[in-house]
């Protein structure tokens, strides 16, 4: 048995590609999840699958993701979703449609202009009727893979893990608590006793792979990236700039942490530390770039069944492509080459 830990990162809908990465994973008998770090959209998804694996092994898995996500997109019948998409047009005219729709143009300027506390008790997140459907008994059960789910304090500014029986819809709302949106979820941390405000994990993990360092766990973690690291073009735009800024926030907790792991490589390669003194972790990653350069900040903030469909698809086959590749490699050796990356 092959065992990994999976790292989700938040990304707003774009997270549907995760769920194509998660299903196409479940499907291969022989691999094994130990345990999930998920930020926001990631949060969600390592929700689901847990929560579905508890009650159904990996077909309860795969079609509890099926269900969050038609939840997320309204979409009723996954095959006349895929029908509509391919009749629809590319991703990149799709998302720059969709960007300048009166309806996203409306909400940017909201957005912009005024804070969400200006609504009172009438800005509620829309996510809120999905998360309160997750069987919490479930999602902290002791079976299956471990959780642990990423949210940022607001009054401290650092990182909180919720992990185990600390899971609960607070936690996933705090997680995925984008400020400029939606008001701070407040409610009293386990930890602390103490009301505690939270946002979006992704401001300080995006998502944390120190809870997936532990030795009990093995040495895989296989990040599925929807931030894109590069992008060809310089944005210009309002709406491009506001973008790119928002991934590059996302990404640099996640690259601070992979430095910390090619640092610590480097000093077992050298001898530097005794043997098994420190985790020798090795980093495996799915992303589709190529695609996530052609979407933008609107695709990510309004969950349309077309765009949903194309990023399930791409997961799907992203993750198809590294099985072929790399499946061989999981559990023997790193597949990003890390040195590389920093360089």
């Amino acid at each position: 048995m092959i065992r990994i830990n999976l790292a989700l990162q938040g990304g707003g809908a774009h997270g549907a590609f995760t769920w194509g990465v998660l299903s196409r994973l479940l499907a291969e008998e022989d691999i094994e999840i130990a345990a999930i770090s998920g930020t926001s959209a990631g949060a969600l998804n390592a929700v689901a699958l847990k929560s579905g694996w508890v009650t159904g092994g990996r077909q309860g898995a795969i079609d509890n993701l099926d269900w969050l996500w038609r939840k997320v997109g309204a979409i009723t019948d996954p095959h006349l979703s895929a029908w509509v998409s391919s009749f629809a047009p590319t991703a990149h005219l799709w998302a720059k449609s969709l960007e300048y729709s009166p309806l996203y143009a409306a909400f940017d300027f909201t957005t912009r202009m005024m804070s969400p506390y200006s609504f009172g008790a009438f800005n509620e997140n829309p996510l809120a009727a999905v998360v309160d459907q997750f069987h919490y008994d479930t999602v902290c059960e002791n079976i299956g893979p471990e959780l642990h789910i990423c949210a940022t304090n607001v009054r401290s500014g650092k990182i909180r893990v919720f992990t185990g029986d600390e899971i609960s819809a607070n936690a996933i709302m705090a997680s995925a608590c984008l400020p400029s949106i939606f008001q701070a979820v407040e409610f009293t941390d386990p930890a602390t006793g103490k009301s505690e405000a939270f946002w979006d994990g992704g401001y300080t993990g995006n998502p944390a792979l120190f809870p997936l360092f532990e030795k009990h766990l093995p040495d895989d973690i296989l990040i599925v990236n929807i931030n894109p690291l590069y992008r060809n073009t310089l944005p210009t735009d309002v709406q491009s700039i506001q973008n790119r800024v928002n991934e590059i926030s996302f990404n640099s907790s996640l690259l601070r942490e992979l430095r910390a792991i090619d640092f610590v490589k480097r000093l077992i390669t050298e001898g530097s530390v005794p043997q098994g003194a420190m985790k020798d972790v090795l980093v495996h990653m799915i992303a589709d770039d190529g695609l996530m350069n052609d979407l933008n900040v609107a695709t990510k903030t309004i969950a349309t069944p077309v765009i949903l469909e194309r990023l399930r698809s791409a997961g799907a086959a992203a993750a198809d492509a590294f099985l072929a590749n790399h499946k061989a490699d999981l559990n023997s050796r790193s597949t990003v080459d890390l040195t590389d990356m920093f360089s």
